[in-house]
């Protein structure tokens, strides 16, 4: 439940986000997402989250950060470590758990709401201390996917739970056809 004084912080787990919608089979467009929260309470900061990989001469998620970063949201980014498995496969890690959950933390007592862009279950003792703060939690993510891309723990921790699939005619466009063959490693990092 949204009330019109609220004032709202997003905190958007990007890869989290990504994954989740890629699943549903549409892209968000952020502007639209801004917009809509706007709508539902004062929206005092809309966080973004995520891993990039320095050292590549073309990162696929780089123009969306720009984008993101001269529209309105408060970046928050690290490099990702690469590493090779145990198979000899390339893996990416940039967890940004701890980012958001300080940022969060610092935020709650001056948000009446939070909503939340991750279906990560390790995000559940952040949704409850911020309840225990005051702060209402809603939590966007999907159980629509196979497999679903929430936790259950997190889901019934929330105030409120929003079917990312529900948002689809508010939020998203049809994905984009990627112009070069790349590589969606920035989509995997945890």
């Amino acid at each position: 439940m949204f009330y019109k004084d609220d004032r709202l912080a997003l905190f958007i787990d990007g890869s989290n986000l990504y994954a989740a919608a890629k699943a549903l089979g549409f892209d968000i467009d952020y502007r639209l997402l801004r917009q809509e929260f706007m709508r539902r309470g004062k929206l005092l900061r809309a966080f973004y989250y995520t891993a990039l990989l320095e050292n590549d001469e073309y990162s696929p998620i780089r123009p969306l950060v720009d984008w993101l970063h001269y529209n309105g949201f408060s970046m928050v980014t690290k490099p990702a470590k690469e590493y090779t498995d145990s198979q000899g496969r390339r893996k990416v890690k940039g967890n940004m758990d701890i980012e958001l959950t300080v940022n969060a933390m610092e935020l709650a007592p001056h948000v009446d709401h939070v909503v939340l862009f991750s279906g990560d279950g390790d995000f559940r003792p952040l949704v409850e201390s911020l309840q225990r703060q005051g702060v209402r939690v809603s939590v966007v993510s999907t159980i629509r996917s196979q497999p679903p891309m929430i936790a259950d723990e997190l889901r019934r921790q929330a105030d409120n739970f929003i079917e990312l699939d529900e948002l689809r005619d508010v939020i998203g466009r049809p994905p984009r056809e990627p112009r070069v063959e790349r590589d969606d490693t920035a989509a995997d990092v945890k």
